[in-house]
């Protein structure tokens, strides 16, 4: 992961959709990745790794340089046996994290929109309580509750603790491939969870690592990256579920996002309050159960 805040908020696209009980987006599929991939074989030497860490480190700085993006988004979740997949394209401001978007969940069309950190989405016609067409979640509040607070998704002090989590040993240059017709480097990635903030409480959810894949144009910037989450489900649902045969014991989530067209408009406004029924309360209560 990288050391700027501005990063980690374009993170949080991927964690906005599943709090509100849709499935996010991202571009990217296994092992290759992109039109056009072409193999070269990992380097093994101690420079090459040195080189291919420093490279991930600073990918979130260079990215968030550019200010903005447009953004693809392909978020695949499974579990007991059955998978859903939801895609959607917009634009994102690399800086404040605020975003405009559209999701195709299951055929259904879904206006999301991230300002100052708190999640809009319009959800199809008289599936909202209320009968009110948006619903609205503070990111930052449920942040909070995980333990991560606000300061996490902002302050770059605070993500550098990512960087920090990332040594020669656990990043590996793949090879190159070519994305959305600009060529990249490959890297893939294995993050100590343990030593993000509040890793403890991020182990219990996601296990001792957390797989990523990067690729890094010439410029060092993010044209794409995959992260593959398995997410244990809660006791609870295990013991009531302990006799089923289909019972998993985990949720695997896999979003993928790509970057192009730097410096693309960016215009995210709130819906009017008249016209919005806020579920952060249900997305804490949620959460709660869940810890």
């Amino acid at each position: 992961m990288g050391r700027a805040g501005n990063g980690r908020r374009v993170c949080a696209l991927g964690v906005a959709g599943a709090l509100a009980g849709t499935v996010l987006v991202g571009c990217g599929d296994d092992g290759d990745s992109g039109d056009g991939a072409q193999g070269t074989s990992a380097s093994s030497s101690a420079g090459a790794r040195e080189q291919g860490t420093q490279a991930v480190r600073s990918a979130y700085d260079r990215t968030a340089e550019e200010d903005t993006a447009k953004v693809k988004l392909r978020v695949q979740t499974s579990a007991q046996g059955a998978s859903q997949t939801a895609d959607g394209q917009g634009a994102v401001d690399l800086d404040d994290g605020d975003s405009v978007m559209t999701l195709t969940v299951q055929g259904q069309q879904i206006e999301q929109r991230v300002v100052d950190q708190v999640l809009y989405q319009k959800m199809p016609k008289g599936s909202t309580p209320g009968g009110k067409p948006w619903i609205k979640i503070d990111l930052r509040k449920v942040a909070a509750q995980q333990g991560t607070g606000d300061r996490s998704m902002s302050d770059p002090a605070q993500s550098a603790a990512y960087a920090k989590a990332i040594t020669d040993k656990d990043v590996t240059k793949k090879g190159t491939a070519t994305v959305n017709g600009v060529e990249t480097t490959h890297y893939r990635v294995s993050v100590d969870v343990a030593e993000l903030p509040n890793g403890e409480t991020l182990r219990k959810q996601v296990g001792p690592t957390l797989p990523m894949d990067v690729w890094l144009d010439d410029e060092g910037r993010m044209r794409r990256q995959q992260i593959d989450m398995t997410l244990k489900a809660p006791e609870a649902t295990q013991r009531s579920s302990a006799d089923a045969s289909s019972a998993p014991g985990k949720v695997t989530v896999r979003t993928v996002m790509d970057f192009t067209d730097f410096g693309t408009e960016v215009e995210a406004g709130e819906p009017p309050a008249g016209q919005v029924t806020d579920m952060t309360g249900k997305a804490l209560e949620q959460g709660k159960r869940q810890s």
